[in-house]
């Protein structure tokens, strides 16, 4: 039987039930279908389906000494919220580590539910540690001072062709990265969760005996 549909879908609601495929299967419904980076950022800590609002950072390489190392990198990290996800911008730059233990420590501390890495981390045995979810598009050793900064916060970025503006919902796991605008945040929620149901149904009936090609006719959904 239906789930009946919730009048208010929760944060916590969606990390049990909805995840990135759904959400992109939702989004593509209304016609929003280029919303996940066409770029492997792969996750370097947990398994998990972590979802959150964006706090975004801009980054960009330096190639001389950095006159206030770490200064814009600080006032993101003491301004995140709970339930948000650190996204940082870097342009797939593999020059240096730009995120590590201290700043995972820092922000979980804070209430951030993970990071999503457009470039390279360190620590990552310790953050596995720490069970605090980080994507990424490779690993460095190197320290970002000198080599990386952040030159803007709080402002719209682009990773892979897909833009997230700061509270634009996020959904990352081991399929992939969703962000879900603002302007449509609700309808595809509420289509996301009908139909990760009625793929609940698809599945029982198939498991029950009825072919592919029946629970399609019935239900519509693959």
């Amino acid at each position: 039987m239906n789930q009946p549909q919730p009048e208010t879908i929760t944060l916590d609601m969606m990390r049990e039930h909805l995840h990135s495929a759904i959400i992109c299967d939702a989004l593509d419904s209304l016609g929003y279908t280029n919303q996940s980076p066409r770029k492997e950022l792969l996750p370097m800590t947990v398994d998990a389906v972590v979802v959150g609002r964006c706090k975004t950072s801009l980054w960009a390489d330096m190639y001389h000494v950095d006159p206030s190392p770490y200064e814009l990198e600080l006032k993101a990290v003491d301004s995140i919220n709970a339930d948000e996800i650190f996204i940082a911008a870097a342009s797939g730059s593999m020059r240096s580590g730009i995120w590590g233990e201290l700043l995972s420590t820092a922000v979980k501390h804070r209430g951030c539910c993970g990071a999503i890495i457009d470039g390279a981390v360190r620590d990552v045995r310790q953050m596995r540690s720490m069970q605090f979810p980080v994507w990424a598009a490779g690993t460095s050793p190197y320290d970002s001072k000198d080599r990386q900064r952040i030159i803007d916060i709080d402002v719209p970025v682009e990773i892979g062709g897909v833009y997230f503006a700061p509270g634009d919902l996020v959904f990352a796991d081991v399929d992939g990265i969703a962000v879900v605008p603002q302007a449509v945040e609700a309808e595809v929620i509420q289509s996301a969760w009908k139909k990760v149901h009625e793929e609940n149904t698809f599945r029982d009936s198939i498991k029950n005996g009825m072919s592919a090609t029946e629970a399609f006719a019935k239900y519509g959904i693959l």
